[in-house]
């Protein structure tokens, strides 16, 4: 079979456009309009673009954007403060933590000081867990984006053979999980290395 390239920017905007009548429907039928806060601690120009990026998507669907932004020297409990705020905000239906975060901050806490049901990321241990047994809540973007180009392109995944290139908590290892899902027959390395054979190498 001929390797494929997918179009990601096509199947962003089909997936915008479904994002974008489910946003105007809330609003005629509830009154609601979902508002997501992003948070940003420090000046990492990758940082910043993406939180740009996410900030112009919800422009483009008609979401609410809120942005927070931290001096990388930020007191870590001045954010996790700002994260009870966001939790408690009827305004606010998704909080998000852009990372890498400076050294000072341990990552475990600021992911569980978000709610779990405000955790957009899927980092929260209780989503992750739903990740683990197959109870999906919130599925971490970049992998959920990966799955989506695949559906969207008609492409099956029942018993293939399927190489899954890194293994962090952000990635790799949701990725994995989510593939199970599909009942693939997959590995996970953390390089390019023993993609022989593989019919589906996300990563």
């Amino acid at each position: 079979m001929p390797a494929k390239v997918i179009n990601g920017v096509e199947v962003a905007g089909a997936i915008r456009a479904v994002c974008r009548e489910r946003v105007r429907r809330l609003g005629v039928q509830y009154g609601i309009t979902p508002g997501l806060a992003v948070i940003l601690v420090g000046a990492d120009s990758a940082s910043r673009l993406y939180v740009r990026n996410k900030a112009r998507a919800c422009v483009e669907v008609g979401i609410r954007s809120f942005r927070f932004e931290f001096a990388a020297d930020t007191d870590p409990g001045i954010v996790i403060d700002k994260i009870a705020e966001l939790n408690a905000d009827p305004a606010v239906h998704g909080v998000l933590v852009q990372l890498p975060l400076p050294p000072q901050f341990k990552l475990a806490r600021v992911l569980s000081a978000i709610s779990a049901d405000k955790d957009v990321d899927g980092f929260h241990l209780y989503n992750v867990g739903g990740l683990v047994i197959g109870d999906t809540v919130f599925p971490p973007c970049t992998p959920y984006g990966v799955v989506k180009l695949l559906e969207h392109e008609s492409i099956e995944l029942e018993g293939k053979n399927v190489v899954v290139v890194g293994a962090s908590n952000i990635v790799g290892k949701p990725m994995a999980l989510m593939l199970m899902q599909h009942y693939v027959m997959q590995r996970v390395r953390p390089d390019f290395a023993g993609f022989r054979g593989a019919r589906i190498a996300p990563g």
